[in-house]
């Protein structure tokens, strides 16, 4: 036991850059024997974020429902949100548009080879994806995590909680009861990160190496700047403009941008996610409940903004084709447009990225030189996006006087298990 609590007196975030260091260096040791040897381990830890991932939306989201109707409104809390995840994507179009104007990824190269089993994904209609909300058997929403689906159920058994008024109380406390479980069960699984961060990396450099990286390394170079860029000059930009110290932010959710960073998964992160807006940000936890599930679906800063934008101007230099004023109108308006009419569609980079290349008239081919390295891509694109994700709660948290300032000022990094060992405040 004095190993467990000495082990949890190191700040969770050290914790997970240990695990991230040690990683890379087995899989640079290892190579291609690291992802046999290392790999299950980030699998098991990745199956069990995703294991808690929809209960707790399920319970937190009829949780919140009940709880907000009365305090605010949850139409209006709704609408804000979705005008500042819209803002924030046109924010991070022009991010991508200027980094590729700027550092030109696409000019030089040639003779790039198109992934092996690439084809050209098809672009659901938005009536389609509208209609994909509205679960035909819940059930079965639940057990293949089709996150808005789970969003929209909950929410309409919430709301039937409310109606009943008295007579559902007992049930009301119950879904309080179970949203307050799983909670606790985010906390132990969290403790696995930093072993889960240890075995994605070391599988992820033991796979790739470096060489796969090389002819694309301009590209890659200016996905991450671009990605870093929005991060810290658009979201850093706006938390001041709200009166809020961006550095007391990016300390509270640091361990969401980790998980983000490793597992290249949304879903994935999305437990720590509304554990650091909440336990390390001060957000009320009923809106935070169904803010940054929604955000999960239809966010995507990274992928459905920065890069199909970035790829756009990267296709076009490699092309040796000229975008016209009205093709960056058209990229900027299917960029943000497109990450809500794609929401919850499996692969979002490409599907994205396919519906911009389309909408602007470029090659569809230029998508299939990027498959390659796409993990090493997803890994800050997925960043991106949750930082987001967490970002546009706080904002509004702020605008409606939904955010503990004292919570957010003190800006804690731990997300792991409290009681008799505590962390750093």
């Amino acid at each position: 036991m004095k190993l467990v609590s000495a082990w949890l007196k190191i700040p969770f975030w050290q914790r997970v850059v240990a695990g991230f260091v040690l990683g890379a260096l087995a899989g640079w040791a290892f190579g291609p024997a690291a992802e046999t040897w290392f790999g299950p381990l980030g699998t098991l830890y990745v199956t069990l974020i995703k294991m808690i991932a929809v209960p707790l939306v399920f319970f937190a989201v009829i949780n919140a429902v009940a709880s907000l109707h009365g305090q605010k409104s949850v139409a209006a809390l709704g609408g804000r949100t979705f005008l500042w995840f819209a803002a924030t994507a046109a924010l991070a179009v022009v991010v991508g548009l200027s980094m590729g104007w700027l550092l030109q990824p696409g000019k030089g190269l040639s003779g790039l080879t198109v992934a092996a089993g690439y084809s050209v994904r098809e672009v659901p209609t938005s009536v389609q994806v509208l209609l994909d909300v509205v679960p035909a058997n819940p059930f079965r929403a639940l057990t293949e995590g089709r996150i808005l689906q789970v969003i929209f159920f909950a929410g309409l058994v919430g709301f039937a909680l409310v109606k009943l008024g008295e007579r559902s109380a007992a049930l009301r406390k119950l879904a309080g009861e179970a949203s307050e479980t799983m909670i606790q069960v985010t906390r132990f699984v969290l403790e696995m990160t930093p072993l889960g961060t240890f075995g994605l990396i070391a599988g992820l450099i033991g796979a790739y190496g470096f060489e796969k990286l090389l002819p694309l390394g301009s590209f890659v170079l200016a996905l991450y700047l671009a990605c870093a860029a929005h991060i810290v000059l658009s979201y850093g930009g706006l938390l001041l403009a709200h009166g809020l110290n961006p550095l007391k932010f990016f300390r509270g959710a640091a361990p969401g941008m980790q998980v983000a960073f490793v597992s290249s998964s949304s879903f994935a992160s999305m437990p720590v996610a509304i554990r650091s807006v909440t336990h390390n940000l001060g957000v009320d936890k009923d809106y935070a409940a169904f803010a940054v599930p929604l955000g999960a679906s239809i966010k995507m800063d990274g992928c459905g903004a920065i890069y199909p934008a970035l790829t756009s101007v990267f296709v076009a230099q490699y092309f040796g084709l000229d975008l016209s004023v009205d093709q960056y109108f058209i990229i900027l308006l299917a960029s943000v447009l497109g990450s809500f009419g794609t929401a919850g569609v499996p692969g979002t980079a490409i599907v994205m990225v396919t519906l911009v290349l389309s909408a602007a008239g470029l090659p569809l081919e230029g998508i299939g030189y990027l498959v390659a390295i796409d993990r090493v891509l997803d890994m800050m694109r997925t960043m991106t996006n949750v930082t987001g994700q967490m970002l546009v709660p706080v904002l509004v948290a702020k605008e409606t006087g939904l955010l503990d300032r004292g919570i957010y000022e003190r800006a804690s990094s731990n997300v792991g298990i409290e009681g008799g060992v505590r962390e750093e405040a």
